[in-house]
Formats: C-alpha cells, sequence, structure tokens
C-alpha cells in the first residue's frame, strides 16, 4: 500500500515563502510522475508543478517564477519551494504521485495541506 506524507503548510504573509514536502512509501516498482496540485473551496483541483521521472519540470502559468519543485530520487520525495506567495495562492495542496506496478500505472494522492496566505 502506498503513503504519501505531505508536510510544511501553514499561514504565510503576502510575498512571504513556504516550502511544502511530500515523501511516498510503499510498494511499487517505481515512481513516474511526482507533483503538487491544489484546490480551492468550489472549484476545480488544478496543478500548479510537476516533476517526471526523468526530472522534467512543468508549472502552471500561475506560479511560473515563484515556486520550484524539486524531487529527491533515492528518497522518493517531492518538495514545493513556494516564495512571493499572494492571497490567490490560497488552497489546500495535494501532493499525486504515478506509480508504476509494471502491470499498468496508478494515481496515488496525500491528504492535503492546506496554506493560507494573509496579513
Amino acid at each position: 500500500q502506498v503513503q504519501l506524507v505531505e508536510s510544511g503548510g501553514g499561514l504565510a504573509q503576502p510575498g512571504g515563502s513556504l516550502r511544502l514536502s511530500c515523501a511516498a512509501s510503499g510498494t511499487m516498482s517505481r515512481i513516474l510522475d511526482m507533483g503538487w496540485y491544489r484546490q480551492i473551496p468550489g472549484k476545480d483541483r488544478e496543478m500548479v508543478a510537476v516533476i517526471t521521472a526523468g526530472g522534467r519540470r512543468s508549472y502552471a502559468d500561475f506560479v511560473k517564477g515563484r515556486f520550484t519543485i524539486a524531487r529527491d530520487f533515492a528518497k522518493n520525495t517531492v518538495s514545493l519551494q513556494m516564495n512571493n506567495l499572494i492571497p490567490d495562492d490560497t488552497a489546500t495542496y495535494y501532493c499525486k504521485i504515478v506509480a508504476d506496478y509494471n502491470v499498468g500505472y496508478l494515481d496515488h494522492w496525500g491528504h492535503g495541506t492546506l496554506v493560507t496566505v494573509s496579513a
């Protein structure tokens, strides 16, 4: 069974920084993509940043230049450094991995961590 443990959410002031971390554990052949998504109440969950098994990074336009995703392949962790936060970044942030089981792929989601940006 795969577990994703997220940490690092909380309250930040506009212009401030937070760093989210996610550690994946469990039985799987390998992890393909690792990423962060966010959801505001009443809205659809949206992609924030994704990093592939090859290290290629993709960012949503609304975080480019402010957020940085990083991955530790040995530890199966992914982090999201969030700088220059704005109130619109307030959301629950979810870690997601795409796990390879040789016979197919499966998405796994964390429980989410709340980020609040407010003065």
